[in-house]
């Protein structure tokens, strides 16, 4: 009865979370309930007994993923106006690919057919933690039978991430910038000048 009470309260948290990310009008606001939707993820797993999903969720998504969204958000400066523009402009686009997800996702509901043996698995969906733990059934999930599928969600990461660079970057008129190949091309005797200085003589 807890346990049922808590998975409740959870999913509750977790839908409200993730309505409030798409309708808060805030960027800001939208990122901190969606480091409460994480946050509540994460309860759920551990409610599954998937101890170790839950702790990497917290560490690497509401620690980093989360926080990298945040300073994104913070370092664009988007203005409420500039938003409202660029929301009407591809609204269209928008509710073309919701549309096209939405479909997608019917026609995956009504094809779906039961594997054998599936209603049997799915009464013990994890193995028993005696036989194999939740580190090792992860790792074999995903270094064994899903390895080239991890590789294309980091590519993914990085394309993001590049992405946030090249968004964020400022370009401003009068900063020098660093040049590697003058530095590499430098030599010791455009460098540096010897004078040789007399006792008494100072330099003229």
């Amino acid at each position: 009865m807890v346990e049922a009470l808590i998975f409740y309260m959870f999913a509750f948290v977790l839908i409200a979370s993730a309505v409030m990310v798409v309708v808060s009008r805030n960027p800001v606001h939208s990122v901190l309930f969606l480091v409460m939707a994480f946050f509540n993820t994460a309860g759920l797993f551990v409610l599954l007994g998937a101890e170790f999903i839950a702790m990497m969720l917290v560490i690497v998504y509401v620690g980093a993923v989360a926080v990298l969204f945040l300073f994104v958000v913070m370092m664009l400066e988007i203005g409420k106006v500039s938003m409202k523009e660029g929301m009407v402009t591809y609204l269209p686009v928008g509710l073309f690919v919701g549309l096209v997800l939405l479909a997608e996702l019917v026609f995956v509901y009504l094809g779906w057919e039961m594997a054998e043996g599936a209603a049997d698995r799915r009464l013990f969906p994890t193995p028993d933690a005696s036989e194999v733990a939740n580190t090792h059934a992860l790792g074999q999930i995903i270094y064994t039978h899903n390895v080239y599928l991890f590789q294309i969600s980091g590519l993914i990461l990085l394309v993001a991430m590049i992405g946030a660079i090249v968004l964020s970057l400022r370009t401003r008129p009068g900063v020098r910038k660093q040049d590697i190949a003058d530095q590499l091309d430098r030599r010791r005797e455009d460098a540096v000048e010897l004078h040789k200085v007399e006792s008494g003589a100072g330099i003229k």
